[in-house]
């Protein structure tokens, strides 16, 4: 099994998961070009998830499927995805050509936001980032660091496939809320050094988001005391001190 983030846009990726044979699952390919670039180099698409509608996640699949009309395409219970096969919601599991992946409902970036769990990798769209989480365009902040906190529950060994190469961004705000970990001055540093290699940061695992990522931290010592120093005041644990620091990274020059 072989996973590759295939670049588009300026800062989009789309994963494609492939098997030994070749055949692979596209996740959220917002443009068609790059998945027909990566077929012409021997892929043979067997399907397509969709984490969520907004374009650059989805806008690529109408040419896909008028190339390959037979194409399955699963995504959630969103009329604004049209293309989709089949519809599935939290619980649900899929198996696709051989692969099979737990859906988790991840509702903040979007209401019906999902992602897909499953041979150690998690395709999270645009919910969780490297030292970084999605703005809420829909959800709620209660919802957003509800999402977030189950998908910290999942093994440290899980690689996080998120679809934005935004690490080296998230790393200004990361190391200004927090910057006496050691952990995070390491994964910036080996970020760092992966884009001057032209390099992905991702996937990473699951266990240095959870040392290094402020919205997965907003329990601990530093993150209250940091988010506190910003406001003026204590914040409310959970969902509050979530929401104080989203909105930190939102006005972060």
């Amino acid at each position: 099994m072989q996973l590759r983030a295939l670049p588009a846009f300026n800062d989009n990726y789309i994963w494609a998961l492939c098997d030994e044979a070749g055949r692979a699952l596209f996740i959220d390919p917002g443009d068609a070009a790059p998945v027909l670039a990566a077929v012409a180099g021997g892929l043979q698409p067997a399907g397509i998830l969709l984490t969520h509608h907004h374009h650059d996640h989805i806008g690529g699949v109408p040419e896909l499927l008028a190339r390959w009309p037979g194409l399955e395409v699963i995504a959630p219970h969103d009329p604004r995805i049209a293309q989709a096969t089949r519809r599935v919601r939290d619980h649900d599991r899929v198996d696709l050509a051989g692969w099979s992946f737990d859906v988790i409902a991840v509702p903040g970036h979007t209401l019906t936001h999902i992602a897909f769990h499953g041979h150690g990798m998690l395709f999270c769209g645009d919910t969780l980032f490297s030292l970084g989480c999605g703005r809420l365009f829909e959800g709620t902040p209660e919802q957003m660091h509800a999402s977030l906190a189950r998908l910290a529950t999942l093994p440290g060994e899980t690689l996080v496939c998120c679809a934005h190469e935004y690490t080296l961004g998230n790393a200004a705000f990361a190391l200004a809320v927090d910057p006496d970990n050691p952990d995070l001055q390491r994964r910036v540093a080996e970020a760092r050094h992966q884009r001057e290699q032209g390099m992905p940061t991702l996937p990473t695992p699951l266990a240095t988001e959870r040392t290094c990522n402020p919205f997965l931290r907003t329990e601990t010592p530093a993150i209250r005391a940091a988010v506190a120093r910003h406001l003026g005041h204590d914040p409310q644990p959970g969902a509050d001190t979530f929401a104080a620091l989203r909105r930190w990274k939102d006005g972060f020059a």
